[in-house]
């Protein structure tokens, strides 16, 4: 028997705190559908982690939807644009009378979403668009009804707006009356997709996604600001790579806040880790408000002008973690061996490829999202415009990080080079941050490939030239 009302999941792969899966729930029985473009992933560079962890996902989401009695189909197109027609032979085969989905808002995804809703609101079928994220881009504005390009104006009026709704996590869907008898077996390019990441860091469970969410609550959330700016430190949450796949919902995430605020008498709306998720959101907001973002042109115009260096060793020697530098070489290879880098460490990194090898942003940006298991194109465009000084509210360009102070800093004992940077490991915590020249020979060790001071200067002159 047909089921009309049919779930379009895509960057939300999870039953819990999915506006379109539960309230398309309460209209009767439904069907989940995910449209997996592959070719369209590799365009926009996502990573084999990434890909991976979604197989995943799309295996675990099939069997949970199975025991509630929910059919989960999967339509395998190569990109975007064949997905309005690929979902209108769905929806007329199978008699679809409503379809729902979360919003999605980068630009090519809002392509796709507008012309998936044109082609089958030609067939009479009702098409029912809702917010996933906490907000719209078109719900945060500035009293003058603008989008705010500081990140601090923002943050108050998206605190203000959370704190007048009401935003507790959507149930999961019920049981439907299949459930008893319903099973469901992954395509074969799941099966083969899903080994390409690190599944003892990130399993694809949602039991264990939640209980690491209400650990890291109930026993770091309170000290995250102290602590989240040391690497060797397990501070960070590392739930990222579950929010940029929807495997976790926002609404979980600022349950979990309020509860635990609430039982240790502090504000929840001064939770610094509550911060970084507006930052997550204001990024995705840009990201709606100026498509040209999502063009390769930088948020202030006038730093196009900038005469990037092109030096291709020095870009290799940056990729692999050679560049003699410990505390990047170390975030490098946390990248490479792992999918995921601490978020200190990105702006170092970042710092470092921008400011001090004088490297096109773009050609960073590109090579993290290759890499990153939580790449999401809006944060990672907003993070490395931030540190390349050519973003919306972006570090002031005479702010160039100093890689050794960086690393005497945040990890002044050496632990976390010693972790990645192996052959440096049997230097003392006073030498590893940055190693004479007989220690670096002694422990095969590379020479930096830049000085920093020149290297800073001309920097800053670049910049300063586009006042002039």
């Amino acid at each position: 028997m047909a089921t009309k009302h049919l779930v379009w999941l895509r960057n939300d792969l999870r039953l819990e705190d999915n506006p379109a899966l539960y309230l398309a729930s309460q209209q009767g029985d439904i069907r989940v559908v995910i449209t997996a473009t592959p070719e369209q992933w590799i365009a926009h560079n996502e990573s084999p982690a990434k890909t991976g962890l979604r197989a995943a996902f799309i295996t675990t989401l099939g069997h949970a939807l199975a025991a509630q009695g929910i059919p989960l189909d999967i339509l395998e197109v190569d990109t975007f644009q064949s997905v309005a027609p690929a979902l209108e032979k769905f929806c007329l085969a199978e008699g679809v009378r409503h379809i729902w989905f979360n919003q999605d808002i980068p630009p090519h995804e809002l392509q796709r979403d507008n012309s998936v809703k044109q082609t089958l609101q030609s067939h009479d079928i009702q098409v029912n668009k809702l917010a996933s994220d906490l907000f719209v881009p078109q719900d945060v504005l500035s009293q003058q009804g603008t989008p705010f390009k500081v990140f601090t104006p923002f943050f108050k009026r998206w605190s203000m707006l959370l704190s007048s709704q009401e935003h507790s996590p959507y149930p999961a869907p019920s049981k439907q009356a299949e459930a008893l008898n319903f099973s469901w077996s992954p395509p074969s390019w799941v099966r083969s997709a899903a080994p390409s990441f690190r599944e003892d860091l990130w399993p694809a469970d949602y039991d264990i996604i939640r209980q690491r969410l209400w650990h890291f609550c109930h026993t770091k959330e309170e000290h995250y600001d102290n602590d989240r700016n040391y690497p060797i430190k397990p501070a960070t949450s590392t739930l990222s790579p579950y929010l940029a796949l929807g495997a976790l919902g926002p609404r979980q995430c600022l349950e979990a806040i309020h509860y635990v605020c609430e039982q240790n008498d502090r504000l929840w709306q001064e939770s610094i880790w509550l911060k970084e998720l507006a930052w997550r959101d204001f990024y995705r907001q840009l990201m709606g408000h100026f498509s040209f973002l999502a063009k390769h042109r930088p948020f202030k115009a006038e730093t196009d002008k900038i005469q990037w260096r092109d030096n291709q060793a020095e870009f290799e020697a940056w990729c692999e973690g050679r560049t003699g530098f410990p505390i990047v070489d170390a975030a490098m290879r946390q990248l490479n061996q792992t999918g995921w880098m601490h978020n200190r460490l990105r702006m170092i990194s970042a710092s470092f490829f921008t400011k001090l090898l004088f490297a096109d942003w773009r050609k960073g940006e590109a090579y993290f999202m290759s890499k990153l298991i939580d790449g999401e194109f809006a944060a990672n465009n907003g993070g490395w415009q931030w540190s390349a000084s050519t973003g919306c509210d972006a570090a002031p360009y005479f702010r160039v990080f100093n890689p050794t102070r960086q690393s005497e800093t945040y990890d002044k004992d050496g632990d976390f080079i010693r972790r990645f940077v192996p052959e440096l490991e049997p230097l003392e915590a006073k030498a590893i941050h940055n190693p004479s020249s007989e220690q670096r020979a002694r422990c095969a060790y590379p020479e930096p490939i830049i000085d920093y001071k020149p290297a800073r200067a001309q920097a800053i002159d670049a910049f300063s030239a586009l006042n002039k």
